[in-house]
């Protein structure tokens, strides 16, 4: 077979602790030449190491290449000639292998060893934080030069000089270049994501991300409305010793919100979001709400407010909301978590009656057990409806035990709503139990994603340090903290007080940090590569024009 390219040089490195904009990363992107044969195994090369198994490494993500002409054109764009072997944080720097040219699936022999094309290189911070460059990771999109990762088929030496020969060619010539757009570029072809989904090669995480892609909406949908409007209290019941419901309506029926979605409330001086619970095609709106000793809007909810009051509301958001499918449904709360999944009770019994529902429910007692005999009375109306509860007062929990004698379909889409611990022992038992498709939804703050940071603490949130900024005001919503804008970007001002943030490339790609914009507008700079939706900000390059509510 002719020759692919060249194996000029293997890298390696192990991962160690580097200082950065006052934080620790453990990485491993420093890598270095070696020179002689190194072995390659089924999870590394020999001497090497990831810092974050998460985003790199392991059996799917074994070495990562990329080629000489892709040095040359970053030595051009950035005027550099200090580049030298491993800078990109590659295992192997090679001749030839241009992402435009190398397909998923394709396979390659060099030295004694076999490989095959995974998934190009994830974005990720540190190989602008490496390179010296912060841009880096958009660029590398932009440019079409992302690197791709290969799986070890056959174990073996390998040496700088190796020739590489392409021993198979990936199913559909799906090149890296256009894979790595489809995920990270507008404009995607769904001949191309369905193609993407129909090689086996591919790596498991790029095939769930395309399929989420084919699932999603031509063009997502924008909130029914921007920023706040008022809406008028037609009721307020109580639902159990610690629960209230705030029925709201408006002159016209209100929008529809998706089963699952919250409302944003502004009253008593401080925002909350809570979780809407009644069926949601009623054209009003039913939120409710656990009075908290020391919460400053739910005693006002329980307490002050009356019917006929206006409230201030955000339209309906969230995206734990309950998928189309006739496969089995499981609905599973613990105390207040209940209301999310109530409202897809509704959805259930009004419009698919035919699908098995499961209703499990855990609460301290029957006096704080809410809407027991709301939801019984739907399940009873359904011809597949199951219903389990638990009263942990009498000592009865969902356990792994418990939920093995319940018989649950195996194939079944699960959504969870409770604390964070309730949701991980379930969900955990649920996965030993063949229910796979588990969504949840967290009440405040949802846990960071900061890849690679080591050492850091749980600060709650607070003003930032210094005199406060001259810009507009900036409520993040989930951390109940107000500040003033200066000139950071909302990443770096979220970071700055500690509220809980989930980033990994820092540049406007991965849309990993996306939030929903509640209320005000938003200018991004740098541009990303990919627009956020409706009603969304991209917080790494955000910075706010207007004062500004955030989902954070």
């Amino acid at each position: 077979m002719p020759s692919a390219g060249r194996l000029l040089s293997v890298n390696v490195g192990l991962p160690k602790d580097v200082a950065w904009q006052g934080r620790t990363v453990h990485t491993g992107v420093w890598k270095q030449p070696v020179d002689g044969a190194r072995m390659v195994r089924t999870l590394n090369v020999d001497g090497d190491g990831q810092g974050d198994l998460g985003g790199h490494g392991g059996e799917m993500r074994a070495v990562l290449v990329y080629q000489l002409q892709s040095y040359e054109h970053w030595r051009v764009h950035f005027g550099r000639d200090d580049l030298a072997h491993g800078q990109f944080g590659e295992n192997f720097t090679v001749d030839g292998l241009a992402d435009d040219e190398v397909c998923i699936g394709d396979r390659y022999r060099i030295g004694e060893a076999e490989f095959e094309v995974t998934q190009p290189r994830v974005t990720c911070f540190r190989v602008g934080m490496r390179f010296g460059e912060p841009t880096l990771p958009a660029l590398l999109v932009a440019h079409r030069r992302p690197g791709f990762y290969l799986r070890v088929i056959r174990e073996g030496h390998v040496r700088a000089g190796d020739e590489i020969v392409r021993t198979r060619t990936g199913r559909h010539a799906l090149t890296v270049a256009d894979t790595d757009a489809l995920l990270y570029l507008p404009g995607r072809a769904r001949d191309k994501l369905r193609a993407a989904v129909d090689i086996p090669a591919l790596s498991p995480g790029w095939q769930r991300s395309f399929r989420e892609l084919l699932d999603a909406p031509a063009a997502p949908a924008r909130p029914a409305w921007d920023g706040f409007r008022r809406l008028r209290v037609t009721g307020v019941a109580a639902e159990s010793a610690t629960v209230a419901s705030v029925h709201l309506a408006g002159d016209e029926p209100l929008p529809p919100p998706a089963a699952g979605q919250y409302l944003t409330v502004r009253a008593a001086g401080a925002m909350r979001s809570y979780s809407l619970s009644s069926d949601p095609a009623a054209g009003t709106y039913r939120i409710s709400v656990k009075r908290e000793p020391d919460g400053v809007v739910s005693n006002y909810l329980h307490t002050r407010l009356r019917p006929g009051a206006d409230l201030d509301v955000a339209a309906p958001r969230g995206e734990f909301v309950l998928a189309a499918g006739a496969n089995p449904v499981l609905l599973v709360s613990a105390g207040i978590g209940v209301t999310p999944v109530l409202a897809m009770l509704h959805d259930l019994a009004a419009r698919h009656p035919a699908r098995e529902v499961w209703w499990l429910h855990t609460a301290r007692d029957a006096d704080h057990h809410a809407f027991a005999a709301e939801a019984h009375e739907l399940l009873a109306a359904l011809p597949n409806g199951h219903e389990h509860t638990c009263y942990t007062a009498s000592g009865n929990r969902l356990t792994p035990e418990t939920l093995a004698g319940l018989g649950l379909p195996a194939g079944a889409t699960a959504y969870l709503c409770g604390p964070a611990r309730f949701m991980a022992d379930v969900g955990a038992a649920l996965g030993t139990l063949g229910v796979t498709d588990v969504r949840t939804e967290l009440f405040g703050s949802r846990p960071a994603i900061n890849p690679g940071i080591t050492g850091a603490r749980a600060i709650p949130p607070h003003q930032p340090p210094g005199p406060p900024g001259a810009g507009p005001s900036v409520t993040f919503v989930r951390s109940e903290l107000t500040v003033r804008a200066d000139d950071r970007s909302l990443l770096e001002l979220a970071e700055a007080c500690d509220v809980p943030t989930r980033w990994s490339c820092r540049t406007g790609v991965c849309h990993t940090c996306v939030t929903p914009v509640l209320s005000g507008t938003v200018t991004h700079d740098p541009a990303p590569l990919e627009p956020p939706g409706p009603g969304e900000a991209l917080i790494c390059s955000a910075r706010p024009t207007s004062d500004l509510v955030l989902d954070l």
